[in-house]
C-alpha cells in the first residue's frame, strides 16, 4: 500500500494485485489490532538482517518522515513510552488512511487475486494471477513471507521469485513462542510473570531481555521472548545449543534472594518450598521452581535446600527445541540475498525493472514498530525508485 501511494502520487499508473479479500488485513492485526507504527528510538539493535539494505534504506524514510506522512493522511499519532500508535489506537485507521489514499491517487486494486507466475513480457513483465493477468513495465514484490500465513503471506510468491533466478537467505518464524524443555511448563502454563531472560548460544551468552514472559504448555512466549527470537531461531537453524536462562526476581540480586529466604526459613523452620515461597512466586510456579531445584514439595527445608531454590529463582536454565511456527509468528527472518538487489533502490541486479519492499526482504525488526518502520521505508524507497528510465 505505501509503495503503491507513493508510485502513484509521481504520476505513475499503478495496480495491485492483493491475494486477499481487501487490503490490509496483516496490518490490521498488528500492535493487538492497535498497530504501534513506529518508535522514538530507531537504533540498528533493534533490527537483525543486512545492516547495509537496513541502513540504505532508513535513511531515506526515517521515522519522522513516517509520523509527517501519517499525520498529513489523517493518522494522528499517540506517543506510549517512545511508542507511536493512532489516536484512535485502531489499527484500522492506519489501514482505511492507507486505502483513502489509494484511491485518491487512483490506484487500481483488484482483490482475490493469488499470484501464479511474474514473467518477462514485451519490455515489461505480465503478472498472472487468479483473477486475470496483467501487464505493467515494472513490479514491486511486497509479497511477505511466511508469518501469519491466514492474513495474506503465504509465501506463494518465494518460488515465483526463485524462478525469476533470485535466492533466499534462511526464513524462520521470529516474534513467536518457543517449544522448550527443563521445566514444569504444564503446571505453569497461562502464568505471566515478569522476569529477564538471557539467551545463551554454544554457552555464550548473546542478548538479555526483561518483561511479561508467559509460560505455555508447549515452552515460552511473551514480549520478552519475542525480543530474543531472531537470534534464537538462527542458533536453533544452525543446529546450536539453545538455552535461555529465566531470573524470575530481577530486582533483586542472588545475595538478596538467598538473604530473604533464609529470613523466612527463620521465622518458621518447619516449612516447607510451597510455605517459603507463598507470596515470593506465583502459586503456580512454586512447584514447577522446586521440581527445578531438585526439591519435593514435602521436604523440610535446610539452608543447602534454600541455596538451591535461590539459584533457580536467579537463574533457571531452560532448553529451546524448537521455534513455534509461521502460524504463530508475527514476522519472519531472512530474505532475498541482499547482493542481488541494489541497496538505494530496490531493484533487482538480476532483473532490471523488478523491485522488493518488505518483509521479503532480509531485514527484521524487534516488537514495538520496527517492522512497520521497515514496511512504510522499503515501500517507499520502492514506490520512488520504480517507473525511473
Amino acid at each position: 500500500m505505501m509503495a503503491a501511494v507513493t508510485a502513484a502520487k509521481r504520476g505513475l499508473s499503478v495496480l495491485v494485485t492483493e491475494r486477499m479479500d481487501r487490503p490490509g488485513k496483516k496490518l490490521s492485526a498488528t500492535g493487538n489490532g492497535r498497530c504501534n507504527f513506529t518508535n522514538a528510538v530507531m537504533e540498528k539493535s533493534c533490527f537483525h538482517g543486512d545492516e547495509h539494505l537496513l541502513e540504505a534504506v532508513l535513511a531515506q524514510f526515517s521515522k519522522e518522515e513516517t509520523l509527517a506522512f501519517f499525520h498529513e493522511i489523517g493518522v494522528f499519532p499517540k506517543e506510549k513510552n517512545g511508542y507511536y500508535y493512532p489516536n484512535s489506537m485502531q489499527a484500522s485507521s492506519v489501514v482505511e488512511a492507507l486505502a483513502a489514499q489509494m484511491k485518491k491517487n487512483h490506484v487500481n486494486l483488484v482483490l482475490n487475486s493469488g499470484l501464479q507466475a511474474v514473467e518477462p513480457w514485451k519490455d515489461g513483465f505480465l503478472v498472472k494471477t487468479t483473477a486475470g493477468s496483467f501487464y505493467g513495465k515494472q513490479v514491486i514484490f511486497a509479497s511477505g513471507l511466511l508469518a501469519a500465513p491466514k492474513l495474506g503471506s503465504d509465501g506463494s510468491s518465494m518460488q515465483i521469485i526463485k524462478k525469476l533466478g533470485h535466492h533466499f537467505m534462511p526464513v524462520l518464524p521470529v516474534l513467536c513462542g518457543f517449544e522448550a524443555r527443563g521445566f514444569d511448563f504444564k503446571k505453569a502454563s497461562k502464568v505471566r510473570w515478569e522476569a529477564e531472560l538471557a539467551l545463551y548460544v554454544d554457552g555464550a551468552c548473546v542478548v538479555s531481555e526483561r518483561g511479561e514472559l508467559q509460560f505455555a504448555d508447549y515452552g515460552i512466549s511473551g514480549i520478552p521472548v519475542f525480543q530474543i527470537s531472531s537470534p534464537a531461531a538462527h542458533a536453533l537453524y544452525e543446529k546450536k545449543e539453545t538455552v535461555v536462562t529465566i531470573n524470575f526476581l530481577p530486582d533483586l540480586s542472588f545475595r538478596e534472594i538467598k538473604k530473604e529466604l533464609l529470613r523466612r526459613l527463620s521465622g518458621n523452620p518447619d516449612a516447607v518450598s510451597s510455605v517459603l515461597l507463598s507470596g515470593l512466586l506465583n502459586q503456580n510456579l512454586i512447584v514447577p521452581v522446586s521440581k527445578k531445584a531438585g526439591i519435593s514439595m514435602n521436604r523440610k527445608l535446610d539452608e543447602q535446600a534454600v541455596h538451591s531454590l535461590g539459584v533457580v529463582l536467579h537463574e533457571c536454565p531452560v532448553i529451546l527445541t524448537g521455534m513455534r511456527g509461521f502460524s504463530f509468528a508475527q514476522a519472519c527472518a531472512g530474505g532475498i540475498k541482499t547482493e542481488e538487489i541494489h541497496i538505494k533502490t530496490l531493484e533487482s541486479r538480476l532483473i532490471p525493472g523488478i523491485y522488493f519492499a518488505g518483509e521479503i526482504l532480509d531485514v527484521d525488526g524487534i516488537c514495538g514498530g520496527y517492522n512497520l518502520q521497515w514496511a512504510w521505508a522499503s515501500g517507499y524507497v520502492a514506490g520512488s525508485a520504480v517507473g525511473h528510465d
